[in-house]
């Protein structure tokens, strides 16, 4: 209680409106609550980490990494032929150098490929070949299992 007034007579000495969420929200916090909170967190941490592992080691085999996999699986699903780069690094979250990088590592097995948007000099497209839509079937199973197994379902 004592943090939250010098938090607000700080604002106030800035001239600042104090915000009434971040008041009704440092209001009602209680230690079980962020307890529960952080719980939460890391349940989904653990999740995260042990379904990522398990999807690196059953890729492996197919030569695909998790990244990878998911450009090819977005590429492979779209009904257009091509996607652009911005909307596919969204859907996969990656930044836009990661999935340069990522798209760099499929053109170069031959899984993918790379196009000037012909409306838009500043847009690239992605296409996926026919090798690219062939290593993702073949991996598609492996990928399944491995999220059956880590999430249980």
């Amino acid at each position: 209680m004592q943090m939250q007034m010098l938090q607000l007579q700080k604002m106030r000495s800035q001239n600042l409106r104090t915000p009434v969420r971040f008041r009704f929200v440092a209001a009602t916090r209680t230690k079980k609550k962020d307890e529960a909170l952080v719980n939460a967190w890391r349940g989904l941490l653990d999740s995260h980490a042990r379904a990522h592992g398990a999807l690196e080691r059953a890729l492996k085999e197919h030569d695909l990494g998790v990244s990878e996999f998911e450009v090819l699986e977005r590429l492979a699903g779209d009904s257009a032929e091509q996607r652009r780069m911005q909307e596919l690094g969204e859907a996969v979250h990656l930044s836009q150098s990661a999935l340069s990088r990522v798209v760099g590592r499929l053109e170069k097995d031959g899984l993918a490929t790379r196009g000037m948007c012909p409306d838009d000099r500043r847009g690239i497209f992605v296409c996926i070949t026919d090798a690219g839509r062939e290593r993702y079937e073949d991996a598609r199973p492996a990928h399944r299992a491995a999220l059956a197994d880590t999430l249980g379902k």
